[in-house]
C-alpha cells in the first residue's frame, strides 16, 4: 500500500502541471491574447490602423519588421504598411502604397494576398482617373494593371470584381477616342476619322456607341468618295481605273463597317441606319444569328442609364461617368494593331496603283491630278510610270525654261486644270458636309439577304424599322448641338 503512494503522487503532479500548463503560447496567431512580443506589436499597429493614427500604425508596424524579420507577421505586416497609406489616400499616400504594393509582390509572389496587392494598385489608378477629355495617364495605367491581375492570378476570387471594373476602365478610353474620331469626321480629315474609329472598334468592342462608331467609319469612307469623284478623268485611262479601284474599295469597307453594325450590334440604336444605307449602296445586308442577338441584349440590359439630375451634377464631378459600362461579357485583354491617318493614305495609295495597272505602292491619292507632286513619304519612285503622257505630236514647239517633273502623272493631254482638284485628307471648301439620311425612298424598303449566316448559326430574324431607334433624324443625330 505504501509503495503505492509515490506512483499516485507522481501522476497528480504529473496531471498538475499539464493543466497548467499555458496553451495560447503554441498558436499565437490563432489567439489574439498571446503575449509573445512580435503579435503584441501587430496588435497595436491595428488598432492604431482602425481608429485611423496611420503614422503610429506604421511606425509600430516597421519596429516589428525590424526587429523581428523571421516573424510569422513579416508579410502581413508588409501589407499593413500599403494598407496605412492606401486608407490615407490623397496623391502622394497612394504613390507611396503603390510602391509599397509592389514590394509585397516581389517578396511574396506565391501567397494568396498577392492577388489583392495588384487589385490595389490597379483601384489606385482607377480612383485617379480623369474624365475622358482629360489627361488620360492613370486610365492607361489602370487598364494594364486590371489585365495583369486577370492574366498573373486566373484563379484568384478577385477576377469578377476586376474584370467589371475593366469594363469600366475601358468604357473611359473608348469615349476618349470617339470624340477624337468625331471630331476628325466634322473636320472633315477623314483618313483620321478612319484611323481613331477603326481602331476603337477593333480595341473595344463593349463599347457603349461602338454601333455609332461603326456608323460613322462607314460615313467616313462614303465621304472620302465623295470627295474622289470631285476629279474626272477620261474613260478607259490609267487615272480613272485606278480613280474606280479605289472607289470600289472604299465602299466595300463602308458596307462592311455598316454589316457588322447588323450583326454585332443588332439591338442598338444605329442598326435601322446601317441597313438603310447599306440598301442605297446597293450591297448585300447581313442578319445576324439568333446568339449574338441575344448577347447584344444582354449588353444592352446591363448598361444603366442615369436620370436628368445625375446628368446635371456629372459635370461638377472630377472622375467620369462609368455608368454606361456593360456589366457582362469578357473586356479586350490584348490591344490589336493600332491604324494610323498616315497608314490608311498608304493603303489608299496601294489600291489606287494597283488598279491603274503597275505596282508602286508609293503613289499617293494628290498624284491623280494636274497638283503639285508630294514630297516626303508619299512621293513617287524614280521609276514610277507616267499615267496618259502627254503625245510627241501634241507638245509644243519650244521646250520650256525649266524642265518637266518626269514624275508628275497627267491623267488626261487635253485636260484642263481643274479647280476642284483633289487635295489629300482635305475636303474641297466648297463641298457641301455629306448628307446622313438623304436616301432614296425606294431605298427604305425593305432588302433581303443575300449573304446567308454570318457564323454557321441560326439566323435572328430581326426587323430594323422600329420607331424606337430612330429618335433623330438627319445631320442632327451626327451633329446633336
Amino acid at each position: 500500500m505504501f509503495r503505492r503512494i509515490p506512483v499516485l503522487i507522481l501522476l497528480g503532479i504529473l496531471a498538475l502541471s499539464a493543466a497548467c500548463t499555458n496553451k495560447k503560447v503554441k498558436n499565437p496567431i490563432a489567439n489574439v491574447d498571446s503575449k509573445q512580443p512580435d503579435k503584441v506589436l501587430f496588435d497595436r499597429a491595428m488598432d492604431a490602423l482602425k481608429h485611423n493614427r496611420y503614422d503610429v500604425a506604421r511606425l509600430t508596424l516597421q519596429t516589428l519588421i525590424n526587429t523581428y524579420p523571421d516573424s510569422e507577421f513579416i508579410a502581413r505586416a508588409k501589407l499593413g504598411v500599403a494598407d496605412s497609406w492606401y486608407v490615407e489616400g490623397g496623391s502622394a499616400a497612394l504613390a507611396q502604397a503603390e510602391n509599397e504594393y509592389s514590394d509585397f509582390k516581389t517578396f511574396f509572389p506565391n501567397m494568396p494576398e498577392a492577388a489583392e496587392a495588384q487589385l490595389k494598385i490597379a483601384n489606385i489608378h482607377y480612383q485617379q482617373m480623369d474624365k475622358p477629355d482629360r489627361d488620360f495617364t492613370h486610365a492607361l495605367r489602370a487598364e494594364q494593371e486590371y489585365r495583369a491581375l486577370i492574366q498573373q492570378f486566373p484563379d484568384s476570387k478577385l477576377l469578377p470584381e476586376a474584370r467589371q471594373r475593366l469594363r469600366e476602365v475601358q468604357e473611359v478610353l473608348a469615349d476618349r477616342e470617339f470624340g477624337i474620331g468625331r471630331f476628325y469626321y466634322l473636320r472633315p480629315a477623314y483618313p483620321a476619322a478612319i484611323a481613331r474609329l477603326q481602331s476603337l472598334v477593333d480595341r473595344y468592342p463593349m463599347y457603349s456607341r461602338a454601333d455609332e462608331s461603326l456608323y460613322l467609319l462607314g460615313q467616313s469612307y462614303e465621304s472620302e468618295i465623295a470627295v474622289i469623284q470631285q476629279q474626272k478623268y477620261e474613260e478607259g485611262s490609267l487615272a480613272w481605273k485606278g480613280q474606280q479601284k479605289l472607289i470600289d474599295d472604299f465602299t466595300d469597307k463602308a458596307a462592311a463597317a455598316y454589316n457588322r453594325v447588323l450583326t454585332r450590334y443588332p439591338a442598338m440604336e444605329w442598326a435601322p441606319d446601317a441597313k438603310l444605307r447599306l440598301d442605297a449602296l446597293h450591297r448585300p445586308v447581313l442578319k445576324p444569328t439568333k446568339a449574338m442577338l441575344a448577347q447584344n441584349k444582354e449588353e444592352v440590359a446591363s448598361r444603366h442609364a442615369n436620370g436628368t439630375l445625375a446628368n446635371i451634377m456629372g459635370s461638377f464631378r472630377k472622375h467620369p461617368d462609368t455608368s454606361q459600362a456593360a456589366k457582362v461579357g469578357d473586356p479586350t485583354l490584348i490591344n490589336p494593331e493600332v491604324i494610323s491617318a498616315s497608314g490608311v493614305v498608304q493603303q489608299a495609295s496601294k489600291v489606287m496603283a494597283a488598279g491603274a495597272g503597275f505596282g508602286n505602292d508609293k503613289v499617293g491619292v494628290e498624284k491623280i491630278g494636274t497638283g503639285p507632286a508630294p514630297v516626303g513619304e508619299n512621293a513617287p519612285r524614280s521609276d514610277a510610270p507616267a499615267l496618259d503622257p502627254v503625245p510627241q505630236a501634241e507638245a509644243p514647239a519650244q521646250a520650256p525654261t525649266q524642265a518637266p517633273d518626269p514624275n508628275e502623272l497627267t491623267p488626261n493631254a487635253n485636260a484642263q486644270p481643274d479647280p476642284n482638284e483633289l487635295k489629300p485628307n482635305v475636303a474641297p471648301d466648297n463641298l457641301p458636309a455629306p448628307q446622313v439620311n438623304q436616301i432614296d425612298p425606294k431605298a427604305q424598303q425593305s432588302a433581303t439577304a443575300s449573304s446567308g449566316k454570318t457564323d454557321g448559326s441560326e439566323e435572328a430574324d430581326v426587323t430594323y424599322s422600329s420607331s424606337k431607334h430612330n429618335k433623330k433624324k438627319g445631320l442632327r443625330k451626327v451633329v446633336p448641338f
